[in-house]
Formats: structure tokens, sequence, C-alpha cells
């Protein structure tokens, strides 16, 4: 069952507007196209004039409940599949015409899902023109007669026009008519057969009330709004093969009069409806066509071919523009046929074509925005900002909306069932934009001058055919009428003097009109000599045209062939196009893969560095522990094994000493009796045992040594002193000597528990430091002792006897004792002095 939907009551309106006389709301039209094929399922239905309606297509279910509803929509009129284009226009846009010639400015849309006829619409089809052709030639078939002549009005730069005298005017149309290839194509030259049926309007419509006191001139651009950039559609770009530039996009400015304009857009002064629609063609194949799966041309970009009029009036004698700024009035008719609204899950679209899609639906959600916030202000009397510069087609039309002229939209639905889902969120769109009223522009003033100042001047003509005109009515006028000729009396002197009078009237103006009359005789004859000259010329031109036909015959098929070839390179360029972006892409991926291998090596190297910093140092720092604990283990081990000898070696020499060798020990009286001198040091025994050097000095003996003598030193009077040989002997430690020698010997004296001096030797080798200098481990000490022979004897007591001989010569032979009286010597770095002597370290050449 058919339910038609229960509209929603919309919230209250808070505030009414002031005046709502002077509002008008937006005329928005429904236009439905026929379907492609007679077998396609049908979801639009046109109900009346006004209403359409939509449902579902069969399998496809509501949401709410399952309902199966249709919905109907409500639009200012409903154009159903069989309507002609020629109401369309009658209907929706000649009321802008109309205004555009009043001075009002106007703005048309058509909106829709690609393939519902938008194009079609606009622009037309070879044989049945559209809104465009024939809004161009409704213009044109209105102020033909009261255009002005080429370059009088001159656009500038910030969306105004100034007026130029003639003089002017007549040196612009002189440089343009030298240039080789003239800008704008000519009216007079042959239409391209490709567009001469858009533009064949037999309808001949134009605007009753055209003010005759002014003069008119029209001006045309074409722009387009592609990735929410504008684009030049009409601009000379110079074509360079071999890199050839992109276009340039154009940015928005704001006039003074706060009027929104593209800045830098070719504006084509343009004379004839075939001259502007060649203009609007020329730009049509630049815009961007990309293949999608809905529409094999299906437009990517919004376009927008804007209709400027500029008008003035004529001066008070109906001759000339009146030279005043003020009294030029600019009037504008934007045509817009929007991108199409699809979804891209339907159109397939990847890579650039996906992007477009989120551009065109991002503008057009823009436009919605602005029209829901316009909605809602004018409703509730709320004044929320209107996001127009979201986007740049609602940023372009924002004064439009704020009250700058009639806004129209025709929304152009395809009844398939595949488009059910976009043709509803269009419909809803539709009918919120009705809802929004827009401020009605106001009418300009009157220039002031009295009107009819054209045609009294057309009366007065030109020079030649007045002169012509003025003598022929002396003629009729002033020529004197015969008088009655009658003598009634004899008497009579009155009718033959006004007979004769007359006469000679008509003499003179005789000879008055036989000079006129030889003066034509003599432009007769210049008037055919004129004409065979002409014959001539024509003769030559007939030749001349001859020749030119031939040519355009050759430059036709050249054009044809140029053609081909320009479509083949444009696909070779769209070809390479898409191979450059993959060899971009490919490199890209390229580059950061080789980049990202380059972080990792140079990672990979510095932890490698950082390890095998790392490993030489704890190796270096466990090879010196390594040789510093086996040098000392070896010393400790040398040193016992060499007390072990020593002892063994003064046990065998005290057992096999004979005793008739042992020196007699002189007795306590005689010690007494005969008083010692002491000296520094005490005199060796004479026959004490022979003490063998360590064996480990013996490495030392091709080895140079530092002898290190300190100043305070005293010498000492002993009988062994201590002899290096090859040694450097110096007072203080020195960097030099330390550089040059292996070993270092310090000397060192001290005084003894028994006041006599005791002489230290103490050893250590010499090695050279990381940072260059030198330094010394001691490994070594000797030491050189005097002691007083009668301090041994108190060691027994006074009263005590004289020990027996065999006594004194145990305690004579004491190894103890023995090895006290010789030379004592503390070896090693566990048993001698821990410290070290460090020198100073080199200094480094810079």
């Amino acid at each position: 069952p058919s339910h038609s939907r229960a509209k929603k009551p919309r919230r209250p309106a808070l505030k009414k507007p002031s005046n709502p006389s002077l509002k008008d709301p937006v005329g928005v039209y429904c236009r439905v196209r026929p379907l492609g094929r007679p077998d396609q399922e049908c979801c639009i239905e046109v109900i009346d004039e006004t209403t359409v309606q939509i449902h579902p297509p069969d399998g496809y279910r509501i949401f709410r409940n399952g309902e199966y509803r249709e919905t109907q929509y409500s639009f200012k009129e409903v154009f159903g599949t069989l309507v002609a284009q020629k109401k369309l226009f009658d209907v929706v846009a000649k009321p802008l015409v109309e205004d555009l010639i009043r001075g009002k400015n106007g703005l048309l849309f058509t909106y829709g899902v690609t393939g519902s006829g938008k194009t079609h619409t606009m622009t037309g089809s070879p044989g049945d023109g559209g809104l465009l052709p024939r809004c161009l030639d409704m213009i044109f078939n209105s102020i033909g007669p009261f255009q002005a002549k080429r370059f009088v009005f001159k656009l500038d730069d910030k969306n105004g026009v100034d007026v130029q005298c003639e003089v002017d005017a007549l040196l612009e149309r002189q440089k343009r008519d030298a240039m080789p290839v003239p800008k704008t194509p000519s009216g007079k030259r042959q239409i391209d057969p490709e567009i001469a049926d858009m533009i064949n309007v037999q309808d001949h419509c134009k605007v009753e009330e055209v003010d005759e006191d002014n003069v008119y001139s029209v001006f045309v651009s074409y722009i387009e709004i592609y990735n929410n950039y504008i684009y030049d559609l009409l601009e000379e770009v110079p074509f360079e093969p071999i890199k050839p530039k992109p276009p340039q996009s154009k940015i928005l400015r704001e006039d003074q009069n706060h009027n929104m304009y593209v800045m830098g857009c070719t504006e084509v002064e343009v004379k004839s409806t075939e001259e502007a629609f060649e203009v609007f063609w020329r730009g049509q194949k630049k815009r961007h066509i990309a293949n999608t799966q809905l529409n094999r041309e299906s437009s990517r970009s919004h376009s927008v071919f804007i209709i400027k009029l500029a008008q003035a009036p004529l001066d008070a004698d109906g001759d000339n523009v009146l030279q005043e700024k003020e009294q030029i009035v600019l009037s504008q008719l934007s045509l817009v046929d929007l991108a199409g609204s699809e979804r891209t899950n339907r159109t397939k679209a990847e890579g650039n074509r996906l992007r477009e899609a989120g551009n065109i639906n991002q503008s057009l959600m823009t436009l919605r925005t602005c029209i829901e916030v316009l909605r809602e202000n004018q409703m509730y009397g709320i004044n929320k900002m209107v996001p127009y510069r979201d986007s740049k087609l609602t940023h372009l039309f924002k004064n439009y909306f704020d009250g700058e002229g009639k806004v129209r939209m025709i929304v152009c639905v395809n009844p398939k069932a595949e488009d059910y889902e976009e043709s509803l969120q269009v419909m809803r769109f539709a009918e919120m934009t009705q809802e929004v009223e827009v401020t009605r522009p106001v009418d300009r003033p009157l220039c002031g001058l009295t009107p009819g100042r054209r045609f009294r001047n057309q009366l007065r003509g030109g020079p030649i055919d007045g002169e012509e005109q003025s003598v022929l009515e002396m003629f009729l006028q002033n020529f004197p009428p015969l008088p009655a000729c009658e003598l009634l009396d004899i008497n009579d002197d009155q009718t033959l003097p006004k007979l004769i009078e007359v006469l000679e009237k008509r003499h003179k103006l005789r000879q008055m009109l036989s000079k006129e009359f030889s003066k034509a005789a003599m432009l007769q004859e210049f008037d055919c000599s004129v004409a065979s000259k002409e014959n001539q010329i024509k003769v030559t031109l007939s030749d001349k045209e001859k020749t030119i036909a031939r040519q355009k015959t050759e430059i036709e098929r050249l054009e044809k062939k140029i053609k081909t070839l320009e479509y083949k390179i444009e696909i070779l360029e769209k070809t390479a196009t898409i191979y450059e972006e993959d060899k971009r892409n490919l490199q890209q991926e390229l580059e950061s893969k080789s980049q990202k291998l380059q972080r990792q090596a140079s990672d990979k190297r510095r932890l490698e560095a950082r390890f095998q910093g790392m490993v030489a140092e704890t190796t270096m720092k466990w090879e010196r522990e390594c040789e510093r604990r086996v040098a000392a283990k070896q010393l400790e081990m040398q040193n016992k094994l060499w007390v072990k000898d020593e002892k063994l070696k003064q046990l065998k020499a005290i057992v096999t000493e004979p005793k008739k060798e042992k020196p007699e020990r002189p007795s306590r009286e005689r010690d007494r009796e005969k008083p010692v001198q002491r000296s520094v040091s005490p005199p060796p025994v004479p026959n004490a045992p022979p003490v063998r050097l360590r064996h480990r000095r013996s490495r030392s003996a091709g080895e140079r040594w530092v002898d290190h003598k300190p100043p305070s030193n005293l010498p000492t009077e002993t009988v062994m002193q201590p002899h290096v040989p090859h040694a450097i002997t110096v007072a203080a430690a020195s960097e030099k000597a330390l550089a040059k020698c292996d070993k270092y010997m310090l000397t060192h004296q001290e005084l003894a528990s028994d006041g006599e001096i005791e002489t230290k030797l103490i050893k250590g080798d010499v090695f050279k430091t990381r940072g260059g200098g030198q330094a010394v481990q001691f490994t070594d000490i000797e030491t050189l002792k005097q002691e007083s022979p009668t301090g041994r004897k108190r060691r027994s007591s006074p009263s005590k006897p004289d020990p027996p001989e065999d006594a004194a010569d145990s305690e004579w032979t004491d190894v103890e004792t023995r090895c006290s009286v010789a030379v004592e010597m503390r070896a090693g770095s566990a048993l001698g002095p821990g410290y070290e002597h460090h020198a100073k370290p080199k200094r480094r050449k810079p």
C-alpha cells in the first residue's frame, strides 16, 4: 500500500522578518530525464506540475518498521521527461535575462547526481540548445542595435568598468587588428560545425522594454572549481612541448562594493551569440573530464560561465556614451553546472578520482551547510555566521545569498532505481533550499537625462543625405506659384509685373537646378569610375577568395590531421602521466627503504664500534691486571726461592767451614783499651761468608738506569758503595732522563734507631703511560746499614762471665746474626713499599 509521508512540524519561528515583501524565496525547479532503456526500473514519478513522488525500488525496504512507503516532494515547478528546452528556458532563465538587462544580478544552478542531465540542461545538444545558448541569444536579440563599439567599455582588474572615448577605443581596435592572431574569435568567420546546431535558436526571444538611450556591451568569462582550486578556462597559456606548465589557480578577492570576484580572470568582450558561444566552447574543451563507472564523460569540476553586461547612457545629443563612471551599470548572470553528487562506493573511484570526489562532495556539503544556516537564521531570527569561506564555490556566490540578485536552482534527477538513495538526498536538499529567502535587489536609479535622445539623433541623419533632403524640401517649398495671368483692364499695371517677378524667380531657381544637375552629372561620372574600379577590385577579390578557399580547404584538412594527432598525443600524455606517477611513487618508496637501511646500518656500525671499544677496554684492563698479578706472584716465588737458597747455602757454609779459619774474636778488654774510631759505615767483616746476589738482578745487566741521588744525601765512608754501570745520575727525576732508561734507583738516607745513617736503595721499572708520559713502578728496596761492633756485646749481661770459645763461635756463626750484619734486602711489591713515582707527562707537539 502507498502511504504519503507525513511532514514533521517545524520548530516555531521565534522572529518573523520585519518586511517579508522585500524577500524572495530561492526558486527550485525539478527536471526528470527520460530513462535510458524502456525496460529499466523507475523509482520517480511526476504527480502534477509541482510534485514528484519517489518510491524505493523492488527489494528495498525502509529501516523504520520495514515499511514500503512513497515520499512526495514539492517544487516551484516540475518538468517531466517530454518537456522542451524552450519551455524550461521561458520559465526559469528568461526572468533572469530580463533582470540582467535591467541592471540586476542573477544566479542559476543545475544540481543532481552524475548522469541526471545537468550538462544537457545547461549546454544542450546539437539541434536543441540548452539554457546557456538561449540566454546569450536573448541578450543579443535585445541589445543588438544598441551595442557599443568594441573597447568603448573596458573592465579593470578590480571588478569594475570604465568608459573610454571613441579615439582610445579606435586605437585599441587598430592594435587588435594589427595582431597576427586575434585573441577573441571573429563573429564573421565560419562557425565550428560542432557547435553550429546548438546556437541555431530560431525563437528570436527578446526583452520588450529595453532602454534605447543606453549603449550596451557584453563580457563573458569561464572558470572551473576543481579540487577546491579556481582555474581560468579562457587563459591563453603558451604551449611548451618539452615541459608544459600546469595551469595556475586563481584567488578570490572582494571589490569596493563587497562583491566577490576572481582576480586575474580572462574576460572577453563579445558582439554576437555565435562569438560568445564559441568562447564558451573553447573553455569547455579544457574542462576536467574523467571516466567513472557511472558516466563516460562525467564532469569532475564545477563550471561557472559568467555573463557581464555593462551599460551606460548616451549623452544629451545622443551621439556618444556619457563619460561618467558613476552612470555605468554592471550586471552579472552566473550559470553554474555543478559536479555530480554521487557516492564514491558507486563510482568505484580510486586515486585521483577518489580525491576529486572527496573535494566535490565537500564543496556540495558546504553549500548545503550554508543553506541550512541561512534557513535557521531567517526562521528563528538569529545571526549565526554562515560558513561561506569553507569552500571556494560558496565563497564566490556569497553576495547572491546576501541579497545581490535572484537565485534559481534546477534539480535534475534520473528516475532509474540505481540512483534511488542519491536522488533521495538531492530531493531533501532541494526541499530545504526552497525555504531560504533572498533579499530582493533594489532598482538602479535613472540617469536624469531626457529620454528619446537616440531617436532624435537618427532623425537628424548623416551629413550627405541631410543635404539632399534639405535642397529638395527647399525647392518644393520655395517654388513660387504662378499668379493669375488674365488682363481684365487696359489700365491693369499689377498683373504683368507680378508675373515677371515670378518668372524671374523661377528663372533663378532653374539656374540653381541646372548647377545642381551639372554637379550631379559630375558625381555620376565619378560614381561610374568608382564602379569600374570596384568591379576590378571585385574580380581581384574573387581570385583571392578562390585562393583563400583552397587554402581554407587545406587548412581544414591539416586541422583534422592536427586534431587526430592531438588526440593521440593526449592519450600518450595521459599514459606517460600515469607511468610517471607510478615511477614517482616507486622512487619515493625506494628512497624511504634505502634511508631506513642506511639508518639501520649506521646504528649497527655505532653499536659494533661501541662494543669493540668496550671489549678492547675490558681486554686491556684484564691483561694489565693479569700481568700485574703474574709479576707479583713471580717476584714472591723468586724471593721465597732465593731466601731458601741463601739459607741452604749459609747452612752449608757453616757446616763445611773449618774451625781453624775462624777469626778470633777480640776480647772486651782489648776493645776497652783500644778505642774504636767510629766511621759513618762500619768496616765489613773480613771473613764473612760470601753472599750471592739474587738471580733476578742479572737481568738488568744490559739495561740503563736512572741513578737518582738527592742533593741532601751525605757521603758514607763504607767500603761497599752502590755502583751501577752506564747509569744517568740525576739530582731530581726528569722526564728526559726517564725516557732514555727502563730502570730507576732512588738513594734514600734516614737515621736508624741506634743513631747510625741507614741508606735505602729503592728500585723500580720505568714504563710509558697511555697519555705519553713516564711512570715508575717500585719493585725492590736494598738497605745499606752501619752498626757498631760493640753494640752486639751489650746483649750479654756484664755480670756474666765470658762465654766459652765454642759459644762465641756458635754466636758468631749464627745465621740470623750474620744476616743482620750482611746486606739486608726486601723485594717484591708484597714485601716492599707500595708506592709509585710518576714523572711529568710528555708535552705533545701542537
